[in-house]
């Protein structure tokens, strides 16, 4: 079993939920039941599935969920590329948390690597 609060990269996609549902309250609100619910869900999903993994009973277990951590940070980018796209939001803040997304999505693949060893 591991700490995840200790782990860095659910700290920083804990500080990415959190900028993502202030960066959310700028959205229209008749995205309120697509976008934004889309984008809510992605971002919480990240560090859920990054602790539920380090609370199994395996190395295995918490690879699977590293997995779909990382399955969740893509699925968030994308729901963000679209907001971009559509002018939704305003694109530098949207490619600052791309930007913090990516850093997630590589400490998440390299502590699978290492994990996997």
């Amino acid at each position: 079993m591991h700490n995840f609060e200790k782990l860095l990269f659910w700290q920083k996609s804990i500080e990415l939920a959190k900028e993502v549902y202030t960066i959310c309250a700028e959205l229209p609100k008749d995205e309120k039941f697509g976008l934004i619910s889309q984008i809510k869900r992605s971002a919480v999903s990240i560090p859920s599935n990054i602790a539920e993994g380090a609370g199994r009973n395996n190395d295995r277990e918490f690879y699977h969920f590293l997995g779909i951590a990382n399955a969740s940070s893509f699925e968030l980018q994308t729901q963000l590329i679209l907001t971009r796209e559509l002018n939704l939001l305003n694109a530098e803040k949207v490619n600052s948390l791309i930007s913090n997304l990516n850093e997630i999505q590589r400490m998440i693949y390299s502590f699978k690597s290492n994990l996997k060893k």
